[in-house]
């Protein structure tokens, strides 16, 4: 789910629709075009897909146009396997940023805005995932 870049409506619930500008979603340098949901300060976010790893289990991509503040932002997503679960399969997601602070705001705002958002979408493929997982094994 976390590697489809031509999809991030799957679990990111603050975007409405995605359309893909260049490449197919799989290829390095892949642009795609979001459309956000109503109530953001913003309406688009335009992105390329600067990594996707599916052995390393990583993908980056950065924000590059938009009617946003996050500018020069950067986000990395790397899975992992939660070794406290003694092999129950479980997976653990942390995604990191980097992101210039806009003038007229300060970093807290910034990062406090960013790591809301970024919270919500991993809640939000937490509960798909537990879903689908529940899904498989009945």
């Amino acid at each position: 789910m976390i590697r489809r870049f031509d999809n991030p409506q799957g679990y990111k619930q603050f975007i409405r629709s995605c359309t893909m500008r260049a490449g197919s979603g799989d290829d390095i340098g892949s642009v795609r075009e979001v459309m956000l949901v109503s109530g953001l300060p913003a309406k688009t976010s335009t992105e390329r897909l600067e990594k996707l790893d599916d052995d390393m289990h990583i993908m980056i991509f950065s924000i590059i146009g938009g009617d946003h503040r996050l500018m020069n932002y950067r986000s990395t997503t790397t899975l992992h396997v939660d070794k406290e679960t003694k092999g129950d399969g479980k997976t653990v997601v942390i995604e990191s940023y980097v992101v210039d602070v806009p003038m007229g705001s300060s970093k807290e705002d910034t990062c406090c805005f960013t790591d809301t958002i970024i919270g919500c979408n991993l809640r939000s493929l937490a509960r798909i995932s537990e879903k689908m997982a529940c899904m498989i094994r009945n």
